[in-house]
Order: C-alpha cells, then structure tokens, then sequence
C-alpha cells in the first residue's frame, strides 16, 4: 500500500470542544493533516469525559484520545489581550479554522469569520452549531443528544410503542456530525484548489439529525400516513421483527418474500407456507402476532451460532444485536482496519477506532495518543515566529499557561 498522505502539508486550527468539530479534525489527522489543538488554560472539558457519570467509567481518558488523535496542543487564554497575536499568527499560517464557540462569545473575542478571513483569503472556516447559525434558537446551546436526536425527530422514532424515548448511546450524534463537517471541508478545499478562494463552511447538529432522519422527515414534508410505532409482539410484519436465541442473543431479522420459502424450510417450518393464518395475505395481515410467537418459540430453541450459519447459508440479511464488549472482539474490525493500533497512550488503552473513511492504495497515519494540554505551546509558537523573549512575555501576560502537568 502506498504511504502518501493525502492531507500531507495541510494546516488545521481545532478551536472547538467536545466531540464533534475535533471528530472532524481528527478524520483530517488520520490522513496527514497537522492539526494543532488550541485549548484554554483550563484545558477542553472533554478530557474528563472519562469521569462523567453517564460515561463508561476509566482511569484512561479513552474518549479524549478518540477526538484528539495524532494532534498537537497549546494552551491560549482568548479572553488575554496578548493573545490576539497568536490568533493572527495561527490563522495566517492555517489552511482550515475549526470553530464550535457560541456566536455570542465569537464576536466577543473577534473569532468571526469576517474577523478572520482579512488575515488570510484562503482559509477555510468551518462553523459548527447547535441548531444552526439562524432563527430563534441559533444560539441555544446545544449537544447531539438535544439537537441531533432529540430536536430532528430521531429520538421520536427509536422506540418501541408504548414505551418513551429513551437515552440514546452519547456521542453518536456528534460522530455522525463530525463526518459532515468533514465533508464541508474537503468540498470547500476542493474549491479552494480550482478558485484559489477561501470559504466559510457550515453544518449544525439539527442539521445532520435531520439529515439522518430525513427519510421520515421527508414523509412528513408529503403527508405521508404513518404506521404504527414498531411493536416487536404485534409487529407490520414478523419477517422483519427483533428476535431472541436460545443463548439470550438477540437478532434483527429481515426476510425478503424470496427468501421466505426458503427460510421456513431451513428453521424446520415449511407447513407455515399452507396454513390458512398465514398464506393468504388478508389473514396473514390480521395474525402477525401469533407468527410472532411462532417465530420466538423456534428461534428460542436454538443458540445464535445455529442461526448464524442457517441465515449465512441462504444469504438472508441478519444483524445479531452486540453489546460494546462484544463488538470490541469482532474479526470484521480489525480485518477492515476499524480498530487500529494506538501509540503512546499508556496504561490499557493500545486501540482507537479509525474514522470510517478508505481511500485505496492510500496508508493513514499511525494512530498516537493525543497530546497533553498544552504539550507543544512553546514547540508551535517558535514555529510561528515567536522569539523567546516574546514567549517568556506572553506567558507573563497570562497568554499562555506557565507550566502544565500531564493531563488526568
């Protein structure tokens, strides 16, 4: 395989916080981006993601190292006068600007585009809400769980009648949002390449929610009737229904009406192919239920491994429903480079999950852990133009930090 990077020589300034504008920076690293991370003095709050109660809880910082891979870290107090300097200097020497701080505290510290985009013609800006940058709530805050579930209409799909919305799994909003962001950048970079130009590029949660959604959303827009909220016991249709082995594994099911034959006979049922419930389609639409409890009864009499190879052999469409232990020692992860290697992160974290993103006869860079707070200031800074003396100044000022421990 080839080792040439795509983004080799490409610039990024992460500004943002939490998970989905440094997702989209990360995706830039994986692919040779230098990405240098700029934090406050206190640090990104999503260091301690480990530590938040409705987290999985670890002594690593799993989830810091997941958003900030292969980055480098300074430590810069916005709000200090001194550091409009670095800003300038940062930005000029930039190719991308990956910003998520609230409009509000944007024009308050001068990061708007328009304040920006005067230092260098060919930046590409990229903006990332909550809710967007217009209407009455462009400036609440907002997190994936409020805005990409909740506000899109997803969290109104994904449960079973009867039952409320449920918490849905933290960060899976932002993942999904920071692959968008991602695109946004390469589509304006790819415009950059053919105009010379710069741009200002822009998603929001909502957004990708919807986007995400938008088959059913887009059923909205045509007054389109909807079915009833998914009942796994009284189900539209048991063919397509979640189903329970005899181990406790459970499995989504999807049989086509060509399969079916086929699938009867396998699971040692094909009288359910003549019997007046279910072969007439008026009487099958009436007896989903009792097929359902036959379904349960069969499924249940026999380990998901049985299944496995019964559905497998007649290509029928199956997904057995995995928990995050599970899924860690699934082949299919490391085999199409999933979960790879992780240097430098100590302790027992020595895995990250790559982005989802292959490009053929094309290496990523090497997963390494992600930078301590404020790790490189000093190393970036001279890089940018900074004499000592200047430095020396700047952490006087309260520009940058004095000196900064490991990060927890």
């Amino acid at each position: 395989m080839a080792t040439d990077n795509i983004f080799s020589g490409l610039k990024v300034v992460d500004l943002s916080s939490f998970i989905a504008g440094p997702g989209a920076a990360v995706i830039l690293s994986d692919f040779g981006a230098d990405v240098i991370k700029v934090e406050p003095p206190r640090g990104d709050p999503w260091r301690h993601g480990h530590k938040t109660p409705i987290q999985p809880q670890s002594d690593e910082a799993y989830q810091w190292h997941l958003a900030n891979r292969n980055k480098r870290s300074i430590a810069l107090d916005l709000k200090s006068p001194g550091a409009g300097q670095v800003l300038r200097e940062l930005v000029v020497w930039a190719d991308v600007l990956i910003v998520n701080t609230p409009h509000v505290a944007r024009k308050r510290l001068g990061l708007e585009y328009e304040d920006v985009a005067q230092w260098n013609g060919g930046l590409i800006y990229a903006d990332l809400t909550g809710f967007g940058e217009k209407g009455p709530d462009a400036n609440l805050p907002g997190f994936d769980i409020t805005s990409y579930w909740a506000r899109s209409g997803l969290l109104s799909l994904t449960h079973d009648a009867g039952a409320p919305p449920t918490w849905p799994v933290s960060g899976s909003g932002d993942n999904a949002t920071a692959v968008g962001l991602y695109s946004a950048i390469v589509t304006a970079l790819y415009r950059r390449e053919r105009t010379g130009k710069g741009s200002y590029v822009t998603t929001s949660l909502l957004a990708e929610g919807v986007w995400s959604a938008s088959v059913s959303i887009q059923a909205a827009l045509a007054g389109a009737k909807f079915p009833p909220m998914h009942d796994r016991k009284h189900p539209t249709n048991a063919s397509m229904n979640v189903y329970r082995a005899a181990d406790g594994t459970w499995f989504v099911l999807i049989v086509t009406p060509d399969k079916l034959a086929a699938v009867v006979g396998a699971i040692g049922r094909p009288d359910l192919l003549t019997d007046p419930r279910f072969s007439d389609p008026k009487q099958l639409a009436s007896n989903m239920p009792q097929l359902t409890v036959i379904f349960d009864e069969v499924f249940g009499a026999m380990k998901m491994a049985h299944w496995h190879s019964v559905f497998a052999g007649l290509d029928v469409t199956f997904g057995e429903v995995r928990g995050p232990q599970e899924v860690i020692s699934d082949p299919q992860l490391a085999a199409n480079g999933i979960v790879v290697p992780l240097d430098g992160a100590g302790g027992k974290l020595t895995s990250t999950i790559s982005s989802p993103i292959q490009v053929h006869g094309v290496a990523k860079v090497p997963a390494r852990r992600a930078p301590d707070l404020g790790e490189h200031t000093e190393e970036v800074l001279s890089e940018l133009g900074f004499e000592r003396s200047v430095i020396d100044s700047l952490r006087t000022s309260g520009a940058i930090p004095g000196e900064l421990g490991r990060a927890a």
